[in-house]
Order: structure tokens, then sequence, then C-alpha cells
């Protein structure tokens, strides 16, 4: 019975496991908690951050936030996510894995004052190396809107490459947008480099 047993507890694990936390150079990736909701929402309340995500509604408040916490901060998904701090443990940003039709799928997005700084290529690359870690072999996919030129470049960095275009519903524009689909295959992650 207690090989049969632990069978069936293996075909049950098919995620990451918990959502540990990283450390890179400049930022911590931690789990979510239920006090990231105020600024969560001041980020995403940025039509800048909103227009690039295909899920986020425009205007972003506050009880938005909390029913997406409501989720992420429970076991009822097998995925990651990542809240992003810069050494003051304020949110910023999120990187998350999530498991979709295609397979294991990576989003992100960074509050806007933060841009231009590397810091989500930082956090990406950091994301990417430990879910490899506990998940290797694993294809990654993703895309970005055609106007998300800085995602897309995030993207290339670490090894994604662009495999077709479509259209995809933007909730925050209300509109169907140009949309490249990319994917990060088995082998093709390219580490980030040192920062001096």
């Amino acid at each position: 019975m207690n090989a049969m047993q632990n069978s069936v507890e293996r075909a049950r694990i098919t995620g990451p496991g918990p959502c540990p936390t990283i450390t890179t150079a400049r930022l911590t990736l931690r789990p979510h908690r239920m006090s990231d909701a105020d600024a969560i929402a001041q980020s995403l309340a940025d039509f800048q951050v909103s227009r690039m995500l295909a899920r986020v509604p425009a205007p972003y408040d506050r009880q938005d936030a909390s029913e997406w916490l409501a989720v992420a901060t429970t076991d009822l998904n097998d995925g990651w996510a990542f809240a992003i701090t810069a050494g003051d443990d304020v949110h910023i940003g999120c990187v998350s894995f999530e498991r979709r039709s295609s397979g294991w799928e990576i989003g992100y997005w960074l509050n806007r004052f933060y841009w231009r700084r590397g810091y989500m290529s930082e956090a990406v690359h950091a994301a990417i190396s430990r879910f490899l870690m506990r998940m290797p072999g694993t294809e990654i996919h993703s895309g970005i809107f055609a106007d998300n030129l800085a995602s897309l470049r995030v993207q290339e960095k670490a090894g994604f490459r662009i495999t077709g275009c479509s259209e995809v519903f933007s909730v925050a524009r209300a509109a169907m947008v140009p949309h490249l689909e990319t994917v990060l295959a088995p082998g093709d992650f390219r580490p980030a480099s040192p920062r001096h």
C-alpha cells in the first residue's frame, strides 16, 4: 500500500514546488503576501504598465489586487508568483510561472518608476534559473505585445525566440492587439552576465 500511495503522490507533484525566495545583486524575489495589495494596485493602476498585460483591467484598484492575491498566496495553483523587491521589501513588480494549455508560461511586469535599470532582466534571469533547477528540461512559453520591444529584449537576453504572431485581447486596452509568441527551448537559457 505504501509503494502505491507514494507513486500516486509523485504523480500529483507536477509543478516546481513551493515558491522560494531568491536574492540577486540588487533584488529579492519572494512569495507574495496579502500586504502587497496596495503596492500592486498602485503599479497596475498606471496604464503604461497595465496596457502591456493581457489580463489586467484598467482601471485597476486595490480590490483587484486583493482578489489576485487571494489565489496567489495559497496553494490553489502549482506555479510560482514572485514579488520583486529592491532592498526595502516594497513590492515593485512580479515574475510568475503558470501552467497554461501550451505548457509552462512566464509573465512579468514592473512598476514604471523602476524601468530602464535592468531590474526586469535581472529578475527574469534569476527566476528562470531557479525554475529550471526545479523543472529541468522544461520548455517555457511567453509572449509580448508587438509594441513592447523592451519586454522582447528581456526575453531575447534569456534565450527566448519568436515562434509566431497573432492577436490577443488586451483587457486594459479593450481591443485585440498584435502579439508575438515566444519560447525558451530546453538548453537555450542564457544565464545573466555578472554585474560589475
